[in-house]
């Protein structure tokens, strides 16, 4: 069990965009600059932002475009800012000293007004990678980030996908993820041998598609 582990979200996304079939699962991820802030919340409503290096949803924040300005949004509390350069120096206030990236921001499917995704286990045992837990993860009310140690709860990800899209077919959904899981860990492996543990978080957006938001070599 465990393994080789790999801290840095920016090697491992590099690694699944090098896959023609992954990397439409994978949003647009950028490294911090004011520049590239800017040109994202030009192309994006909203932006994740979070740091290369770290879990459990700590020094997440969300950046939006609002009617006259910009948002940040950290834990339950939102900063307002008329300007981009107003908003850019309260991200700066706001950050936790460690380096940052920026994601696309993807509007996730939700159960009872809170957003959903799914947290896939993946373990080496005895030479077989095997998936140990597909589990759907519901944000505590009023947040947008999932983690359980900030109070979101558990489903079953099969019971988590009927209730946010009950239009699309769950059980095609869990076999899409499955493949895709077993495919990014063949490249990650391939990449960086020895890794013997992976936690995959995927989101899916309204119309039901897969999105791999990161992939963990310590899950939780």
């Amino acid at each position: 069990m465990g393994g080789r582990q790999l801290a840095s979200k920016w090697l491992k996304t590099e690694a699944l965009l090098t896959d023609p079939d992954v990397a439409p699962y994978i949003p647009q991820t950028r490294s911090m600059s004011r520049e590239n802030l800017q040109q994202m919340l030009g192309m994006y409503d909203f932006v994740v932002v979070k740091p290369v290096v770290g879990g459990g949803g700590y020094g997440v924040m969300k950046i939006s475009r609002t009617g006259s300005g910009y948002s940040i949004t950290r834990f339950s509390q939102t900063y307002y800012f008329d300007s981009f350069s107003g908003m850019y120096s309260g991200f700066r206030k706001l950050k936790v000293r460690r380096t940052y990236l920026i994601q696309q921001g993807i509007k996730l499917a939700q159960v009872d007004g809170r957003p959903i995704d799914y947290r896939v286990k993946y373990v080496k045992v005895d030479d077989r990678w095997v998936i140990t837990a597909m589990v759907g993860r519901v944000a505590r009310s009023g947040l947008f980030v999932t983690n359980l140690c900030k109070g979101g709860y558990l489903l079953k990800g099969r019971v988590g996908l009927s209730r946010s899209l009950p239009q699309i077919s769950s059980k095609a959904k869990l076999k899409e993820m499955r493949s895709l899981t077993r495919r990014c860990t063949a490249i990650l492996e391939r990449r960086f041998p020895g890794i013997g543990e992976l936690g995959f978080d995927y989101g899916l957006d309204n119309s039901g598609r897969i999105w791999i938001f990161e992939v963990n070599t310590r899950p939780q």
